[in-house]
């Protein structure tokens, strides 16, 4: 008989996953809490998301068995979470269960709480019966029904206890002694703490597995901006083609998958979520401006191709990601991690005849698969390829005989064949939740590619995502947001990174659009995020709102796989602030700054995001306006040099005959074209260079001002 929770009254992807589960889910709220206070039973939460791979392991193995929802059911209220609908609720347990198991964390999250709400046991993935030194779930869940019916006390003192430390760390008070901080040393020291973890040999951070921390390269980029060695650069250079070539980034589709396995940058965990697409595109795009090398820009138009393929809803916003796991073929009886990217060398044989020899050169094919042995522990992709850049168009063609050209042929005409075949096999899981946050960095990396490649389809798809978050999920009147959008506005509302990440995607909208209904938007959006989130007495800001179902109110303090909203709500107050010459919101952008001042001192990796606000906070406001109409040709010549130089500490504005900046931009009245020409007026600290005309006259003026950043 098929079982039905409560879960199957949600909007949640993820939640919904869980509706026949056996297990007695309900979603978080009061309703679970009052019935574990009226039953006297403590909470297990499961905290997770829906393309999640051992999410699902869990599930598998344990909430779709019955013996163990029995004992679920009988000892504990079971709450699911999803992570991505409820950040501020994940933040909280996230944070108990990392310094409880010395800094380990992950999904699924599992946690035991009181009724009141305070864990005192928790961990992440738990197989189904004692292995892999862990306890099985079963005498997991076992022993603490025992605990809380045998030592009470004891478990009430450890969650009372627990609660007290997190009450403490979401107060902590910025460091008076740093009120004057040394910005270049800690900057230094944030690019030293970066190089003692680069690997020179094969590119990326850290030991495998190597995540895609887009952050990193947002910081390696100014840090060489604001006078750098070029070692920053190239620690970022090598780690982005790395990524490029290799089997984290889909050589067919386009898109980048969650992280990779091993070191060398064969085997991914082969999720696709659209935090990662839209950050890295603006890293490669930065790399592109910054080298010239082609490549980065290929790389970042194959990924936005592939979001305006695969994850895009038909009005405009952008869907969250896409599973790991899939059906090998139609009828198979379980899913199957990247069975939807990988390759039997002989199916590429079959499908590329005489061909494949060249193609399975190029992208490191072998008879009996290709994944390393440290990436493939379980043996799961024995016999399958996974497919990246392995060599060289040059050694290809000298291998094989051919000319470049021909070689290149090949491989574009293979890449179309084995993408046509991969449409006919199951697709992954797609999570179709439109969040506010994401779909702001993603609106980032749209606008940004408009600028930087000249192409107004990127400008065009912007827009449609900032209309569709105005219509669907900003309310005008009350100036706030809802969280995700399925199928209608879900009722969370929104959270700081909603409101930070939005405003920062609607500035680089208006630098690519100069639509001034999208700066004023973002001014709207920032002020109510400070509103809302801001801590006027501590600094910074927390994760969501003050509500009754959280323990604490939290405030992140890391740049993890996304920015935290502190970093970015710091730099979209300053950038504001630079525009209007704003004091309020410059002295909120630098508040904010100081509060974590001791962590960045101390640790300035973790906050790289942050420290890119400090650098942009430094540096005297540096304005270029162009005064023309934004559609005629000689405009946009000058734009055109603009955006070909990355300058990222500068505010572009257009002074066009409507000029309806002027009321809130009073300095910018006066500039208008000289001799009936489009001119540019380059401003340090609001004192402006001689105007210039004509795009030689520009890019010079840039590049001083770029030598003297």
């Amino acid at each position: 008989m098929k079982h039905t929770n409560q879960l199957a009254n949600e909007k949640s992807p993820y939640l919904l996953q869980h509706a026949h589960n056996p297990v007695e889910w309900l979603p978080w709220g009061e309703a679970a809490f009052q019935k574990a206070r009226s039953e006297d039973k403590p909470i297990f939460l499961s905290i997770g998301y829906s393309t999640c791979h051992w999410c699902h392991v869990m599930e598998r193995e344990s909430f779709e068995s019955e013996a163990i929802a029995q004992v679920m059911n009988e000892h504990f209220v079971n709450i699911k979470v999803d992570r991505e609908e409820r950040p501020d609720v994940d933040r909280i347990y996230m944070t108990f269960v990392q310094h409880a198991s010395g800094g380990q964390g992950g999904w699924p999250m599992s946690v035991f709480l009181t009724p009141d709400l305070k864990p005192f046991y928790g961990g992440t993935y738990f197989p189904p019966q004692d292995a892999y030194g862990r306890p099985g779930f079963v005498t997991l869940l076992r022993y603490i029904a025992h605990s809380w019916q045998n030592d009470r006390a004891n478990v009430l003192k450890s969650g009372e206890s627990v609660a007290e430390a997190l009450r403490e760390v979401a107060t902590e008070r910025q460091d008076e002694e740093f009120k004057q901080l040394p910005w270049d040393e800690i900057a230094n020291l944030c690019y030293r703490q970066f190089a003692a973890s680069y690997d020179g040999g094969l590119g990326g951070f850290g030991d495998a597995p190597k995540f895609p921390r887009p952050v990193v390269h947002d910081f390696l980029h100014r840090y060489f901006a604001a006078g750098g060695p070029e070692e920053a650069i190239e620690m970022s250079r090598h780690t982005l083609l790395a990524m490029a070539n290799g089997g984290m980034n889909d050589q067919l589709g386009g898109g980048f998958h969650r992280y990779s396995v091993d070191a060398q940058w064969i085997v991914s965990h082969f999720e696709k979520m659209l935090y990662d697409q839209a950050q890295l595109v603006v890293a490669y795009l930065e790399m592109y401006q910054l080298t010239g090398e082609e490549i980065f820009a290929q790389t970042a138009r194959q990924t936005l191709d592939y979001v305006a393929r695969d994850l895009t809803h038909e009005n405009g916003g952008f869907f969250a990601g896409e599973d790991a796991d899939s059906y090998e073929h139609e009828g198979a009886d379980h899913k199957e991690e990247g069975a939807f990217y990988v390759w039997a060398q002989s199916e590429i044989e079959t499908l590329l005849g005489n061909d494949a020899p060249v193609f399975n050169a190029y992208y490191g094919v072998l008879p009996d698969g290709n994944a390393p042995p440290e990436g493939d522990p379980h043996g799961e992709f024995q016999g399958k390829n996974i497919l990246f850049r392995s060599g060289n168009i040059e050694e290809v063609a000298a291998h094989s005989g051919k000319s470049e050209s021909e070689v290149e042929s090949i491989l574009q005409q293979g890449r179309a064949l084995l993408f046509a075949y991969r449409t006919k096999r199951p697709r992954p899981h797609r999570d179709e939740k439109i969040i506010v946050a994401w779909n702001g960095l993603m609106l980032s990396a749209f606008a940004r590619a408009a600028q930087v490649l000249e192409d107004e389809n990127y400008l065009a798809i912007a827009r449609r995502c900032a209309d569709f978050i105005r219509s669907e999920l900003w309310n005008e009147n009350n100036q706030s947001l809802r969280r995700h959008w399925m199928n209608g506005p879900a009722q969370v509302f929104g959270f700081a990174a909603d409101y930070a990440f939005l405003a920062q995607g609607l500035l680089d909208l208006y630098e690519a659009s100069f639509d001034s209904e999208y700066l004023f938007w973002a001014e709207d959006v920032t002020r109510a995020l400070n509103a809302r989130f801001y801590d006027p007495e501590h600094g910074a800001y927390y994760d969501g709102e003050d509500t009754p179902d959280l323990l604490v109110r939290l405030k992140e303090d890391y740049d993890g796989a996304e920015p935290s909203p502190s970093s970015i709500a710091a730099l979209v107050n300053l950038r504001l602030a630079h525009l209007f010459d704003d004091d309020d919101l410059r002295r909120t952008g630098v508040a904010t700054l100081h509060t974590f001042s001791t962590r960045l001192q101390q640790v300035p990796s973790a906050l790289p995001a942050m420290l890119n606000a400090a650098i942009y906070a430094g540096v005297p406001p540096m304005h270029i306006v162009i005064a023309g109409e934004i559609d005629s040709p000689d405009t946009q010549e000058l734009l055109r040099v603009v955006h070909s130089v990355f300058i990222p500490f500068k505010t572009i504005l257009v002074a066009d005959e409507q000029n309806d900046l002027a009321h809130r931009v009073p300095w910018i009245d006066g500039m208008e074209p000289l001799d009936d020409q489009a001119t540019a007026y380059v401003c340090r600290n609001f004192a402006c260079q001689r105007p210039v005309t004509t795009p030689e006259e520009l890019e010079q003026l840039l590049m001083s001002e770029e030598s003297e950043a």
